[in-house]
């Protein structure tokens, strides 16, 4: 009897756990990203630089496919600022056109 109180106690500190885990990821505070489980072919998005502007307004600067795009966000939705073909430089990682 006692071997089954423990095992209860057990599963229910880990359901405890897996709440809050859950709630966090809702939340955006806890991010999974399965690495260990899969192979990873390459990413082809690449987040360079975030520059908040306002507590809900930002500036992203995001490359893909080799191409950076200068996108805006606000509480509307999302828009493509620029997106002529900036370059990456190779040794200073600072973007040009």
């Amino acid at each position: 009897m006692e071997s089954v109180q423990q095992i209860l106690a057990v599963l229910f500190v880990l359901g405890l756990l897996g709440g809050t885990l859950f709630w966090l990821r809702g939340k955006g505070m806890a991010r999974f990203t399965g690495a260990g489980l899969r192979r990873s072919s390459g990413r082809r998005m690449q987040s360079l630089e975030r520059l908040p502007l306002t507590p809900q307004h930002s500036l992203h600067l995001i490359r893909v496919d080799g191409k950076v795009l200068l996108i805006g966000v606000s509480p509307g939705g999302c828009s493509v600022v620029d997106g002529t073909n900036w370059e990456l430089s190779a040794g200073s990682g600072t973007v040009t056109k």
